[in-house]
């Protein structure tokens, strides 16, 4: 027998015991359904024994780890239903691209009918096999074994991932004769995949999943056009550069074309910056460009690489932050548990921000502050603007494309820019990587190089963060006039080496812990690209240093 302390009670189970049937009894005392167990401090999938005496956590779907593995348990539900109705060929070739909302595009790349009908018996076999309740296996292969098991079925993409491994074994799940590799944990069997919903969205499906925040609730699609089709013009480049996949990737870094790779891209970056530019000053009226993105996006960056190429058509352009009409610290809002809400737009002295604009639209001359972080409180240091007949206000910040932090403007007179890093390799065909875990890394090696934060602060303040990016700028994004994806193909790999010492140091009792160990697992996937690499107008110069930008 073994004792099993569960919420501050001890249990007894004979030995062999699944952490699904302790976790069945313990359901009601949690918020959210049951999906991984911490036992002793490492997680644990359900389907697994307990063995010893041992102190026991759930994770729910309402954590992130547990909505991961539903996500992740859904996805493969879905390839399964593929391989079953439209045969293995349709299931390997078909690509997990990237999510839209609470959406995940999945491109059947030709081999599945995207049409209603498509969908509605894709549907169906899901259905059927969450009824049955499914079992997912989970087996260790040895390296090679592996990689020979997924060559059998030409899965080239798996096999290249797998070239580059450091570890002897891999572990493969598999549901009824459907083989597939995945990155982080699965559910134990399909019967807990009750929420989901697929409709068909141009060459393939939309896979619809309810968020974290109500893990059992589906909404409908919410058409998020102009993002998509940035997503998918970057995702064609990467396919005709051939880097589709992280092994793709590695294998271009071991050829040693990486420096070409990386001329090429920021000359691809440059030219729709220069493209973006054309089209502000072809409108005649404009006075303010507004830029806006989620965190680490590359906004200051961007905005002056920008403003170089409006200066090449004969403007003057100004950059503003408009972190600088922050209000006094002791004025700002202050969030559930009390902390400062900077993310809010009543952080923003938006009245005093729209009469500043206006009486410079009017030709005034006006003294525009700067905020001092340290002390809390907006200064005035003799940082007078009047506008002239070329001149262009290049105004950063996380409500640039909300109407209500430039109500006082012409609509005319503005030109809005939504800029994020959206990242489009993925692990392999079937893992895709969440462009939050590159905007992360970014924050993270720049906070601590500039502000000298730790790794687990950074990871820590997140939620908060994509709370604010949830609430501020992700509406507003479908109203941009222009959008700019500032990820880069290769800065995984350039970021890893600096992003790993940091999360090496996250002590194990951390509750930001399992989230580090995710993040150094990822990164482990990649091998490095020296930052020398790097062009100093880069983007990613802005989170690793060395920028010719005041970043």
């Amino acid at each position: 027998m073994a004792v099993v302390t569960v919420c501050g009670e001890k249990r007894e189970y004979a030995q062999g015991t699944s952490y699904e049937a302790i976790a069945a009894e313990f359901q009601e005392k949690y918020d959210g359904m049951i999906a991984v167990a911490v036992a002793n401090g490492k997680i644990r999938e359900l389907f697994k024994k307990v063995t010893k005496d041992c102190t026991v956590d759930f994770f729910t779907t309402k954590d992130d780890v547990g909505y991961k593995t539903y996500v992740r348990t859904a996805t493969m539900l879905l390839l399964k239903a593929i391989y079953d109705l439209f045969g293995p060929e349709a299931a390997q070739n078909s690509s997990v691209e990237f999510a839209v909302g609470h959406g995940t595009y999945v491109n059947g790349m030709g081999r599945i009918p995207a049409d209603r009908q498509g969908a509605d018996r894709l549907k169906k076999r899901m259905g059927e096999l969450v009824e049955a309740k499914t079992p997912f296996m989970k087996r260790t292969y040895p390296l090679e074994e592996a990689m020979e098991l997924f060559r059998a079925r030409n899965m080239t993409d798996k096999e290249r991932l797998f070239h580059y491994r450091m570890s002897s074994t891999v572990n493969l799940y598999e549901i009824e004769g459907y083989c597939d590799y995945y990155y982080g944990y699965m559910l134990p069997n399909a019967g807990y995949v009750k929420w989901f919903d697929l409709i068909p969205y141009e060459d393939g499906y939309m896979l619809l999943l309810p968020t974290k925040k109500d893990p059992t609730v589906v909404e409908p699609f919410d058409e998020r056009r102009k993002l998509f089709e940035t997503m998918e013009t970057s995702e064609g480049w990467g396919r005709t550069a051939g880097i589709e996949t992280v092994g793709d990737l590695n294998d271009q870094i071991c050829r040693g074309s990486m420096s070409e790779l990386i001329l090429v891209q920021e000359a691809e970056q440059e030219r729709k910056i220069g493209e973006i530019a054309k089209e502000i000053v072809s409108r005649g009226n404009v006075k303010f460009v507004m830029i806006a993105g989620p965190s680490s996006s590359g906004k200051t960056s961007f905005s002056h690489r920008l403003s170089i190429q409006l200066r090449t058509l004969g403007k003057s352009p100004h950059p503003i932050a408009l972190d600088d009409y922050f209000v006094d610290r002791e004025l700002t809002p202050r969030d559930e548990n009390g902390d400062y809400n900077f993310e809010c737009i009543e952080a923003i002295d938006v009245k005093k921000f729209n009469e500043d604009m206006t009486r410079l639209l009017a030709g005034e001359r006006v003294e525009i502050p700067t905020f001092n972080f340290k002390i809390g409180k907006r200064e005035y240091r003799g940082n007078f603007k009047q506008l002239k007949a070329d001149d262009i206000l290049v105004l950063e910040g996380i409500h640039g494309l909300n109407d209500k932090m430039s109500y006082a403007l012409p609509e005319e007179s503005k030109f809005k820019i939504y800029i994020s890093a959206l990242t489009t390799l993925n692990i392999d065909n079937h893992n895709r990587i969440p462009t939050t875990d590159g905007r992360l890394l970014r924050r993270m090696v720049r906070d601590a190089r500039t502000r000298g934060s730790s790794a687990q602060r950074t990871i820590q303040m997140w939620p908060s963060v994509r709370r604010g990016e949830e609430e501020n700028i992700f509406p507003f994004q479908e109203g941009a006039d222009a959008m700019f994806n500032s990820a880069l193909i290769y800065e995984l790999a350039v970021l890893k080496p600096f992003a790993e010492p940091l999360l090496f140091q996250i002590p194990k009792e951390a509750p930001e812990y399992y989230e580090a160990k995710r993040l150094l697992k990822f990164l482990d996937y990649f091998l490095s690209v020296p930052s020398e690499s790097l062009p100093n107008n880069s983007i990613c110069r802005e989170f690793v240093g060395g920028s010719c930008f005041n970043v």
